[in-house]
């Protein structure tokens, strides 16, 4: 793949597809580290004279406008860390998106409207898919591919783009896939891997190609209790997915074939209710009440866990290991990151919820080896999946 370093971007009109695709509690945007993620390519690019054209989704509208996702915020926090204006152009590629663009001077960035305000942009067709990818790419001279975020995603900002002009790939994207490639195939050992999240199933295919190569798996989160009930133990009214049940039982199976560590809690946050203020126990993993739900591991298995990672050399960890953001729930997650921050390691935090986490729970980012921007993504490269986005930056 070329890099930014490869191309001519001087007096040209680069788009640059990031991911910034951040949390927002009405307008105000509650953790900006993805915006913080695409500064260092867009500075790259402004301080060889380019005129930036940004663009990116933000949550799922319905391929049209809804102000409630609108990019408006991003742009106002994309300039305070740039320390520089960022035009806003109100659509994608209508009026105001052509007008914004074409007022750019070299060493200018502009950030475009949520792109999946066009139907285009997500659409299965590949016609209309391409339709819109025209209409983007008469905006710019070249592409850069940089939202690591959306590159498991065949849209036309991330795949079809690419293919109507030159393109190279961005920082952010480069710096993930030399991490990825330290979780795959330059991995040092002990190499263990953190799972949790609320589904086992969204979990499946990761868990199935790293038995062949973790060391230790540990398993948390809500998505452990079909992991419990596959041992046979009773999980109250904990998240349960009983058609995952007998995959899991193979899964173990596989594991102790393989010599693969798999380490589930030994005690658990058990609650009467979802909620912050219900009646909660630490019990034992394997006689959680029948009429309580698990929301949290217990102490004993976050001092397990943290054990687990300290004579690491490599940890991946995706996914919380309990409900963080309601307090009485939040000390499992806890206890993990600080097991990384303790150990050697070099540490991966798989995006998503878990680099939430990190941010919410106050633990210095600069402490983890790497905090990914992409959990979906990070996940489907280690099943050894083809990314469309990262597909078309090859070509």
């Amino acid at each position: 793949m070329k890099t930014i370093d490869d191309i001519d971007v001087s007096g040209k009109r680069v788009l640059v597809r990031a991911d910034l695709n951040v949390p927002l509690d009405g307008g105000r945007i509650t953790d900006d580290g993805r915006i913080r993620a695409s500064v260092p390519t867009i500075r790259a690019l402004l301080a060889r004279g380019a005129k930036v054209v940004v663009c990116s989704h933000l949550g799922r509208p319905k391929g049209e406008p809804e102000p409630k996702y609108s990019l408006a915020p991003v742009a106002t926090r994309l300039g305070e860390l740039l320390d520089a204006p960022v035009a806003f152009a109100t659509d994608t590629v209508g009026d105001s998106a052509k007008t914004v663009v074409a007022g750019l001077a070299d060493g200018q960035v502009a950030l475009l409207e949520n792109l999946r305000f066009n139907a285009g942009e997500t659409a299965k067709d590949d016609a209309a898919r391409g339709a819109f990818a025209d209409e983007l790419a008469a905006l710019a001279d070249v592409y850069v591919g940089d939202g690591f975020g959306a590159v498991h995603r065949k849209h036309a900002s991330v795949y079809d783009v690419p293919a109507r002009l030159p393109h190279a790939v961005g920082g952010l994207i480069a710096t993930e896939l030399d991490v990825l490639a330290r979780l795959s195939d330059k991995v040092q050992r002990p190499y263990v891997v953190i799972l949790g999240g609320s589904k086992v199933s969204d979990k499946l295919g990761v868990i199935d190609s790293l038995l062949g190569k973790a060391d230790r798996i540990l398993v948390g989160g809500g998505m452990v209790f079909t992991f419990l009930a596959a041992q046979g133990h009773e999980v109250g009214k904990s998240l349960l997915e009983k058609d995952q049940i007998d995959r899991v039982k193979e899964y173990l199976a596989r594991a102790k074939e393989n010599g693969v560590e798999f380490v589930l809690p030994v005690d658990v946050i058990a609650a009467t209710a979802f909620a912050a203020d219900a009646d909660h126990a630490v019990v034992p993993a394997d006689a959680i009440p029948a009429d309580r739900l698990g929301l949290d591991i217990g102490p004993a298995s976050g001092e397990l866990f943290a054990d687990k990672v300290s004579d690491a050399q490599t940890v991946f960890w995706n996914g919380p290991m309990g409900v963080f953001e309601m307090e009485p729930y939040s000390h499992g997650t806890r206890a993990v990151a600080q097991g990384l921050i303790d150990s050697d390691a070099f540490t991966v935090v798989g995006g998503g919820d878990s680099a939430a986490a990190v941010r919410t729970l106050g633990f210095d980012e600069n402490a983890f080896g790497h905090i990914s921007t992409g959990g979906g993504a990070s996940l489907e490269y280690l099943e050894g999946k083809s990314l469309p986005g990262l597909e078309a930056l090859e070509g």
